[in-house]
């Protein structure tokens, strides 16, 4: 458990980004093909989460800076977990005007649920834009909740009673929640949103206890003082929250980080992927993509694209079936 707790940390020192002349093919190939028609954005999670937010703010400055001659046009498709969204994808086989923005659910539902058909090494691989981040939230009116040992201490007095929002059965909270149950020693009911803007207004509503909600997900209620992070699932402070503590820091191996990557169909022309590797490399080094970053507790710091990226996919999800096996399906599907 304790390698499984901290298995994303350092995966990204391990992949490269294009090298110089594979660079110039991308740009060469990328110059051949551009959209003929409006882009299909597909999000798999529901509206106001980290994903739709991310997938709106890319969608803007693509029109903005008129990186694209036709639109993106954002679509949500949240159901079953993100099964949706995959299975609209993997329809979309040969297409060149669909692309996908991905969570770790990528990984987690095909394993999840074995019936869906969804083989992800199948997917055309495009770039990895950020590394998101996970802190714990509670109601800033919690005064007897200070801290992650007068948290741990309430949960364990509530029990079941504790209720812990997520966006679904075999999403990144979930499995966050299951790794702070065998980490702690206690249970709680884990109540499912379609998607993460939903989970941080029911934390602000009071109709949960807490949630594992990404940075984006909770920082307008934060900055109103609505809610407050007890501590962060990182290997360091993030520079958004330099006085909340790291569960490392407090002695708890947790690190859990969540991609968050482009990805097209099956069967994607090798010219059509070039565009967009070229389009979302010239997003990510974006002012305003590094400044989102840093005010949003993302890591940016690497780009990764293509089949460096089919690699990193390959590796997470081998590591998320490690994962899943070692605290159970059921721990984390509710179950």
């Amino acid at each position: 458990m304790r390698k499984l707790r901290n298995f994303f940390a350092g995966t990204a020192l391990a992949l490269g980004a294009f090298s110089i002349s594979s660079a110039g093919l991308v740009e060469k190939a990328a110059a051949d093909w551009a959209p003929r028609k409006p882009v299909e954005f597909i999000i798999m999670a529901g509206t106001g989460g980290g994903a739709d937010q991310i997938a709106r703010l890319l969608q803007g400055l693509i029109e903005q800076k008129n990186l694209s001659p036709r639109p993106f046009i954002p679509i949500n498709k949240p159901g079953g977990s993100g099964a949706e969204a995959l299975l609209y994808l993997k329809g979309k086989a040969g297409d060149d005007h669909t692309v996908l923005v991905t969570l770790n659910s990528f990984y987690t539902t095909p394993i999840i649920q074995t019936d869906l058909g969804v083989d992800i090494s199948t997917f055309t691989p495009i770039g990895r834009m950020a590394l998101d981040t996970f802190l714990l939230w509670v109601h800033a009116d919690r005064t007897d909740i200070s801290d992650l040992d007068s948290y741990v201490a309430t949960v364990k007095a509530a029990g079941k009673d504790w209720k812990v929002g997520g966006t679904g059965s075999g999403q990144e909270d979930s499995i966050l929640t299951a790794m702070m149950e065998a980490e702690f020693d206690y249970e709680v009911t884990y109540i499912p949103f379609p998607g993460g803007g939903t989970v941080a207004k029911n934390l602000i509503g009071n109709h949960i206890d807490s949630t594992v909600n990404n940075p984006a997900e909770q920082n307008e209620f934060y900055r109103a003082g609505q809610s407050k992070p007890l501590v962060q699932f990182t290997p360091e402070r993030m520079a958004a929250y330099p006085d909340i503590p790291t569960a490392m820091e407090l002695g708890h191996d947790i690190v859990y980080f969540m991609q968050r990557s482009i990805n097209g169909p099956p069967g994607m022309s090798a010219e059509a992927q070039a565009w967009y590797i070229d389009l979302f490399k010239t997003l990510f080094e974006s002012e305003e993509w590094q400044t989102f970053c840093v005010e949003d507790g993302l890591t940016c710091d690497e780009w990764v694209a293509g089949n460096d990226l089919a690699a990193f996919h390959s590796e997470q999800g081998m590591r998320h079936r490690e994962l899943i096996e070692s605290v159970g399906a059921s721990a984390i599907t509710g179950e």
